[in-house]
């Protein structure tokens, strides 16, 4: 089976075996099989972080696609309401339910891609939100001890785009296989406080203070479509794996380097820097990768034929055109990677998982 369909961003060639998983004994039974088999084993949700070889990949594919989620408000007035949803259950789906039902805390997370047993492995973040700020516990099949292992919020060591559970994965094989993720939220119909500037101007409030959550997710909603960062079939450029370089962190002393324009944001003693402004002023616009484009006498379209090339919207996304393979993807992202590194001195670190590939 080609795995390209399974996948965001449409690439990656076939897998040798293919199993899909709709409950949590299936999983645990599938993985276990894998193992005992000695083959190679990669687990994919919603393929929405994921950059897959041409090749394919030569061991054991298992799809988790168990869904649905359980609700326990006894201790509502108490300030929590928990929340546990299967691992395959969709995340915007999942967002959109708690919204509804007035369950604070995920609102800011609308739209992003994949299902919610991969938000705490990258402790999946944007607009000044991050699962981590919710999550209780997350419920996982430890193939090592062959066993299921929970963890406690604490545990995790959520760290940015960063959790034990990703340090524990390699090639996108993981130690721990997440089956469901336990949600704290809050009883309410406010959001919780809005800590991205541009979320609050757009919504009229000051950055720290609360909106309605169906307002917050209505306008991240519409902000994430503008950079085309919710899936559409009909526009090429949200077939991407969403942003794909993280933002870089660094010393104060290599920020102030920068020019004091640039975007920078305090991280426990260090900065973080905006990947999407680096790139732009490295000489990657939009669309890079195009016909027409250039980085100075560089010929974008020569870089991978047009065929995949930066979103036309965002220049932190690279998009499958219609024809790209994972080469193509792999090879603007190089480029532009190594550019930035010969402008800044900064080498960007892609942030989807590279399954048999590498820049």
């Amino acid at each position: 089976m080609r795995l390209a369909p399974l996948t965001t961003v449409g690439v990656g060639g076939p897998a040798r075996r293919y199993v899909e998983a709709t409950t949590e004994r299936e999983i645990i039974d599938g993985v276990r099989a894998a193992d005992e088999a000695g083959e190679d084993l990669l687990i994919i949700g919603g393929g929405s972080n994921l950059v897959i070889a041409d090749e394919g990949y030569p061991g054991t594919v298992l799809r988790i696609a168990s869904t649905g989620y359980d609700v326990d408000d006894a201790d509502a007035t108490c300030g929590g309401v928990m929340v546990t949803a299967r691992a395959g259950q969709p995340w915007d789906e999942l967002v959109e339910a708690t919204v509804l039902h007035a369950w604070s805390g995920l609102e800011a997370l609308s739209g992003i891609p994949g299902l919610t047993g991969a938000t705490p492995v990258q402790n999946v973040g944007a607009y000044g939100a991050e699962v981590s700020q919710t999550i209780a516990s997350v419920r996982t099949w430890d193939r090592e001890a062959n066993a299921v292992k929970t963890f406690a919020n604490s545990d995790l060591r959520f760290g940015y785009r960063d959790s034990v559970l990703k340090q524990a994965t390699t090639n996108g094989s993981p130690r721990f296989v997440v089956l469901t993720v336990q949600f704290q939220l809050e009883p309410s119909r406010m959001s919780a406080p809005i800590r991205y500037g541009e979320l609050a101007r757009s919504l009229g409030v000051e950055a720290g203070e609360r909106a309605k959550a169906n307002d917050v997710r209505s306008e991240v909603l519409r902000l994430r479509a503008s950079k085309g960062m919710v899936l559409d079939p009909a526009d090429r450029d949200t077939y991407s794996t969403g942003s794909f370089f993280t933002n870089p962190i660094v010393t104060a002393e290599v920020a102030g380097q920068l020019p004091e324009t640039s975007p920078r944001w305090p991280v426990g003693g260090q900065m973080k820097l905006s990947a999407a402004w680096l790139i732009d002023k490295s000489g990657f616009g939009k669309g890079f990768g195009l016909e027409g484009t250039a980085n100075g006498s560089m010929d974008g379209y020569s870089v991978a034929g047009g065929r995949a090339s930066l979103s036309t919207k965002h220049t932190l996304a690279i998009t499958n055109r219609g024809s790209a393979t994972a080469e193509d993807i792999v090879a603007i992202a190089r480029t532009v990677r190594n550019g930035v590194q010969d402008k800044f001195g900064i080498r960007l670190v892609p942030e989807p998982l590279l399954i048999g590939c590498a820049l």
